[in-house]
């Protein structure tokens, strides 16, 4: 049903950026949009990945750099029966992560050093599978399709508000251009925070599922949403438009109009998984408790190492 949803959410986002484009040049400003949202998509579809971990200046991780952190995410990706994606440490305070690819032939996982500072070792496995679940429902590629559409959308309204569109080609005249500059763009900020929320649900789930632990996700999503409204994350401030692929949206001071938010109200999420964990409704891979490192509990600080970047 969420997968139906979003296909829907998705259409609807193509057809509203098709309809501002006809609305303020007729059939060409139509045929205009199109192109641009082809040529948006197509850009964003190979080249999406390095452009986020770019934003945020994410740093490759490796086995020998960092190996406990990347033994998790390996043991994690095999109980989910995805490839190794690549492995990325951000520099910031704040406790978060995402992943971005446009499959999983081609995904990353990036986990901030926060995250790794403030959250247990099973909390941080907890996150790391919601980051996986995204990575195997393809929901990387569904949001950085969302993303780009809804910013096609706000440069052809800029286009449209400079130019003042072609009254005399739109099939709404005057009307219609002033609908498809001030409407548009909110209308596709509204389906594409719709589209995030969705796939939140669907990634906390299989997150519980492949870690074997709804609880574990739980707690991190407690820690990581208090401490994100106050802690700063310099790097989605200056890319806010980076936020929805978060697990907890890092944007301090963005939280109070639920409308407009590009997550699920954190304490909806905890509830849900708790109930998981109560009613034992979710799928455990095989062998994932037991294999798990010895000795790492819920209530001990998380084992994985900070990297101490190297001044240039």
């Amino acid at each position: 049903m969420n997968m139906i949803r979003t296909a829907m959410l998705l259409a609807a986002m193509t057809a509203l950026l098709l309809t501002a484009g006809y609305a303020m040049g007729g059939q060409t400003g139509l045929i205009i949009a199109l192109v641009f949202a082809i040529a948006t998509n197509g850009f964003a579809y190979w080249n999406s990945d390095r452009m986020v971990l770019r934003m945020h200046d994410a740093q490759p991780v490796t086995r020998m750099s960092h190996p406990a952190l990347h033994d998790m995410v390996t043991r994690l990706a095999k109980a989910a029966d995805l490839p190794m994606p690549g492995v990325y440490l951000i520099n910031s305070r704040q406790p978060n992560a995402f992943a971005t690819g446009r499959n999983p032939d081609n995904a990353a996982v990036a986990v901030t050093m926060g995250l790794l500072n403030t959250l247990t070792s099973e909390e941080v496995e907890g996150v790391i599978a919601h980051e996986l679940s995204h990575i195997k429902n393809r929901d990387t590629l569904i949001m950085t399709i969302a993303a780009t559409i809804a910013g096609a959308i706000s440069v052809l309204a800029n286009i449209g508000f400079f130019m003042g569109g072609n009254r005399e080609r739109g099939q709404f005249g005057a009307v219609g251009v002033i609908l498809a500059v001030f409407l548009a763009p909110l209308a596709a900020g509204l389906i594409q925070m719709t589209v995030s929320r969705t796939r939140e649900y669907a990634a906390d789930r299989g997150g519980a599922e492949i870690s074997g632990n709804p609880l574990g996700l739980a707690s991190a999503l407690g820690k990581i949403s208090a401490v994100a409204a106050r802690v700063k994350m310099p790097s989605a401030e200056t890319h806010p438009n980076s936020a929805h692929m978060f697990v907890v949206n890092p944007l301090v001071g963005m939280r109070i109009d639920r409308l407009f938010a590009t997550h699920p109200p954190a304490e909806l999420r905890i509830r849900a998984l708790e109930q998981m964990a109560r009613d034992g409704s979710y799928r455990t891979p095989s062998g994932v408790r037991q294999a798990r490192s010895p000795g790492v509990g819920a209530t001990r600080p998380s084992s994985i190492p900070v990297i101490r970047r190297r001044r240039k």
